[in-house]
């Protein structure tokens, strides 16, 4: 009996997502398709499904598509990891075109304040998530994808990355761990990601093991633009580690905290008050500031308690921390308001920047306020603030103009 590979959602009703079922055979190749969008679009997915094989060059065995109103980049990832399922030695890639809104860059010091994680094998969260304006977007590769579904679900983040409209976030990926993950990056950085989110690091070998990767991948594809790295730290040994992992590459802008798989090593259990994570979150943040990066907080796992989300960000943000992983959309804007700067930040923050401006025209070596000198790290701070205000509509870009 022919075996039969299938890729695509499960369960009855899918959303925006498409069932391909291939069985090889001898036989000329045969198309059955079944779609929710058909009586509009038929002929446009036939014409789809077809364009797919040609490229593959396949030309025998029976394929069954099961539309449930996918767009074309799904439909393609799909059709292309249920034939090479079949026949994983297909060296030739089916691309959708690489729109012109996937072709920003990014910084290494960008505001990383909240980052939204989307399970990658789920194209129905990702169309649109950009319209909710998170400063970062991750289409995930690890822990939200289950373990038969990731050589799949590879395809469909490629094609995202090459057909999405992120709306100018931060185009990230969190990949797998160890040879896995190595894999994930010849599906990504060909295709304009912006950075790589580095699971449950515990040494700099594993940073160098990507950076080396990405390296190799940029020669081969062509690709000039920095890749950048974002080692999330979710153990002991990794914390303890924390500085190390953080001076590793200098692709590096951030390092994060995972405290679910964190606790889960201490043996010990996760609570809002937080006694458990203290040491850790601290020791993270001396890391990322001693070795010139952002501090990412971990998500906030209960959605709908908006007031223990804002509660968890102040805290965050006191003991030094730049950013916050989202789960769900309705917690990007309380997370952007509570990491906003309060009203006496942005007034201190102006006199500083103004009392440095001065000391510039005056060709002076030092900042002075009144009868304080300011040193250097807090004036780029008073700029931090400055940036973080009017990115949070809060101060005018012209505000020097008011003065």
């Amino acid at each position: 009996m022919a075996p039969v590979y299938t890729v695509g959602p499960k369960g009855v009703k899918p959303r925006s997502d498409v069932r391909v079922i291939y069985t090889p055979q001898t036989a000329p190749l045969s198309i059955k398709i079944q779609s929710k969008v058909g009586i509009l679009f038929g002929q446009s997915i036939d014409e789809l499904t077809q364009s797919v094989c040609t490229k593959l060059g396949i030309t025998s065995g029976k394929l069954e598509i099961q539309d449930f109103g996918a767009v074309p980049f799904v439909m393609m990832a799909r059709i292309e990891a249920a034939i090479k399922k079949a026949y994983p030695d297909i060296p030739v890639e089916v691309l959708p075109e690489m729109k012109d809104f996937c072709q920003y860059s990014s910084t290494r010091d960008r505001f990383r304040r909240s980052r939204l994680y989307l399970p990658g094998n789920q194209p129905k969260l990702a169309l649109n998530a950009g319209i909710h304006n998170p400063d970062g977007l991750i289409l995930d590769l690890e822990d939200s994808v289950g373990p038969p579904e990731k050589d799949e679900t590879r395809y469909l983040v490629r094609n995202a990355l090459r057909s999405l409209d992120f709306f100018g976030a931060e185009r990230m990926v969190r990949i797998n761990q160890g040879e896995m993950g190595l894999t994930d990056l010849e599906f990504i950085v060909p295709h304009n990601v912006h950075l790589i989110l580095i699971p449950k690091v515990e040494s700099a070998d594993q940073i160098c093991a990507v950076d080396e990767k990405i390296a190799e991948i940029s020669k081969a594809c062509g690709r000039t633009k920095p890749v950048y790295l974002m080692p999330i730290l979710e153990s002991g040994r990794g914390i303890l580690k924390a500085l190390e992992i953080a001076e590793a590459s200098p692709n590096n802008v951030a390092l994060a905290i995972g405290l679910e798989d964190y606790t889960a090593d201490l043996g010990v259990p996760r609570t809002d008050e937080g006694k458990e994570s203290f040491f850790a979150r601290g020791m993270l943040v001396n890391a990322a500031r001693a070795a010139g990066l952002q501090a990412i907080d971990t998500v906030y796992s209960d959605v709908g308690n908006e007031e223990g989300l804002r509660a968890s960000v102040l805290e965050a943000k006191a003991l030094g921390f730049d950013g916050k992983g989202c789960i769900h959309p309705r917690q990007i804007k309380p997370l952007h308001e509570s990491f906003a700067p309060t009203s006496v930040e942005i007034d201190k923050a102006k006199k500083i920047e103004l009392a440095f401006d001065k000391a510039q025209e005056q060709g002076l070596g030092v900042v002075a306020l009144g009868n304080k000198m300011i040193d250097p790290p807090v004036v780029k701070r008073a700029q931090q603030t400055i940036a973080l205000a009017v990115a949070s509509n809060l101060l005018a870009e012209n505000w020097k103009e008011e003065v």
